[in-house]
């Protein structure tokens, strides 16, 4: 993983995925304990699109290692607003980073900065494509929750169609014979190139409407936010953005090791009444993408 570039899940390994959750799980055991590791380095977060817990656990990540941060979190406040290139900004920024972290609304823009800059690039979210260090992140936490990522049954719930944490996840998962249940809008599917590689993979999948239809066998349910800003109509958005919302109630006659994660932000898709419950592990979703992500750049940094 040295000097490697992070843009798809299929840029690494599922070796790679269990080194990442090892050195991920030590920084876990070491939470609090200052670090000098990133001593001179410099990451760049380039955020062209809004963000809260991407951008900021990356910057904790970084400042728990002892690096430092430069970047934006608004292209507004930058040269990109008086017309400056993609390329441009990021060939210069990558004079002045050892790693660049780059969050933009257009599919394939951060292999196109992998290409052209002179330092290691991390995708943090292109569009509706890809969330590498997401879905990362996300298998560390299943692995946490159930002790092993083989043959367990993950229900996908909500924004299929657009959300680029479950486009990724589902791909990483297939290492690991899963089988998955599909919950969604008929407006809001999993896309066919999707289903198409699950079946490519021998990977069971189904598709549901009835959400309550499949809580009772899951192992996981990852439930995922109706993205309005990827809609075009906000008439279709008004008809879907509440078609699925998780109750406490809902829980009863599920198995016992079954988790909740959400990659967050939640608006209505999981009522607060969920969240004193053993089985609502989003938050805990949350810190685990500082201890991931303090492994991808070390391990990138050639560090660990």
């Amino acid at each position: 993983m040295k000097n490697k570039s992070l843009i798809s899940i299929h840029d690494y390994s599922k070796e790679d995925y269990f080194k990442i959750i090892q050195v991920a799980s030590e920084f876990e055991k070491n939470a609090g304990q200052a670090s000098n590791l990133l001593a001179g380095k410099i990451v760049a977060t380039l955020f062209f699109e809004p963000s809260t817990r991407t951008r900021l656990s990356f910057e904790s990540a970084v400042q728990r290692l002892g690096g430092r941060i430069i970047g934006f979190s608004e292209a507004s406040s930058t040269s990109v607003a008086k017309g400056e290139s993609l390329k441009d900004t990021v060939k210069t920024v990558s004079q002045y980073s050892d790693l660049i972290v780059m969050r933009h609304p257009i599919e394939g823009s951060a292999r196109w900065a992998s290409e052209v800059a002179d330092v290691p690039v991390v995708n943090a979210g292109d569009g509706a494509n890809q969330h590498p260090t997401q879905c990362l992140l996300d298998l560390f936490t299943i692995n946490q929750t159930q002790g092993t990522l083989e043959n367990l049954t993950i229900t996908l719930v909500g924004d299929l169609k657009y959300g680029r944490t479950v486009h990724s996840l589902l791909q990483a998962m297939s290492y690991f014979n899963p089988k998955f249940r599909f919950v969604s809008p008929k407006e809001l599917k999993m896309p066919n190139e999707y289903k198409i590689f699950l079946d490519q993979n021998n990977i069971e999948w189904s598709e549901h409407e009835d959400l309550n239809l499949v809580l009772p066998e899951s192992d996981i349910v990852y439930v995922t936010r109706v993205q309005k800003e990827r809609f075009s109509d906000p008439i279709e958005y008004e008809r879907v953005k509440n078609a699925y919302v998780l109750h406490k109630s809902m829980l009863e006659g599920t198995k016992s090791n079954m988790r909740i994660l959400h990659p967050l932000p939640r608006v209505n898709e999981i009522n607060v009444d969920v969240d004193p419950t053993e089985k609502a592990y989003y938050f805990q979703q949350a810190l685990n993408g500082v201890y991931t992500r303090m492994a991808i750049i070390s391990l990138i940094l050639g560090l660990k």
